[in-house]
């Protein structure tokens, strides 16, 4: 399976993603703003260029970019930018535009910094069952875990090549691999 080609995803999982998958508050904002600011676009354009860059897993609706656009634009973040174009009303980034995408890029690194703290519920059982030395190394190595991999995320997202891709698939693969092989020589014993 081509993970990178949004058509051959599963039509079960497309569809849970679309329907079931929340978008945190604040998240469509971040994005007007960083489209925004590498150049001028219309709501149209934003949801188009939102679901390619999500490979069509998510489209904003229409109920939601118009009034953002709205709001930015009133909040003075945003203005129109002049166009030939008849009917189409492209947007740009003001100087208080690119100030508040600052300010939304400092938050969003310090809410990446902070997930290296973050551990997963379904942990907590386990560890009530170790040592509190076992408990703490488990902890450790799930911090160290979920922070390369919001990184790898992040990082692939933004300079995207074939071979770290590739490679990323293959670490995460094999760690599945080895982990589900431990798993199961626990279920024999």
């Amino acid at each position: 399976m081509n993970y990178a080609e949004p058509k051959r995803y599963h039509p079960h999982f497309r569809y849970w993603m679309r329907h079931m998958a929340a978008v945190p508050k604040g998240f469509l904002r971040y994005q007007v703003l960083e489209l925004l600011n590498e150049k001028p676009l219309s709501g149209s354009e934003i949801m188009n260029e939102i679901e390619n860059r999500t490979n069509g897993l998510w489209r904003p609706s229409p109920g939601s970019v118009y009034p953002l656009l709205a709001w930015l634009r009133d909040s003075g973040y945003i203005k129109k930018a002049p166009t030939e174009e008849s009917g189409v009303k492209r947007y740009l980034l003001t100087e208080n535009g690119k100030r508040l995408l600052e300010e939304q890029r400092k938050i969003r690194r310090q809410l990446r910094d902070k997930a290296k703290f973050f551990v997963p519920p379904f942990l907590g059982a386990i560890w009530y069952s170790l040592s509190s030395k076992k408990a703490a190394e488990l902890q450790k190595s799930c911090r160290r875990l979920i922070q390369a991999f919001i990184n790898i995320g992040i990082n692939v997202g933004r300079k995207f090549s074939e071979k770290a891709f590739e490679e990323t698939i293959k670490v995460l693969d094999e760690a599945a691999a080895k982990l589900e092989e431990i798993n199961k020589k626990l279920e024999e014993k």
